[in-house]
């Protein structure tokens, strides 16, 4: 599966990296899928992607006691 994003990208490779010097992964993937994230071409991809809001709204939080 391709990043969607540089920061993704860079992100997993940093990942892969972690994972081959054998410490823990925040991760948890395989390093099959963190070398497919991270060998994505990074022409044509945007910097960042925004985050979609949550559907539940502010009563989310309200009931949270935020």
């Amino acid at each position: 599966m391709p990043a969607k994003s540089k920061a993704q990208q860079r992100f997993m490779g940093a990942e892969l990296a972690r994972e081959r010097a054998g410490k823990r992964t925040q991760t948890g993937m395989s390093e099959g899928q963190l070398r497919d994230f991270a060998s994505t071409k990074l022409k044509g991809l945007p910097g960042h992607v925004k985050t979609m809001k949550t559907p539940a709204g502010k009563g989310a939080m309200r009931k949270l006691g935020r």
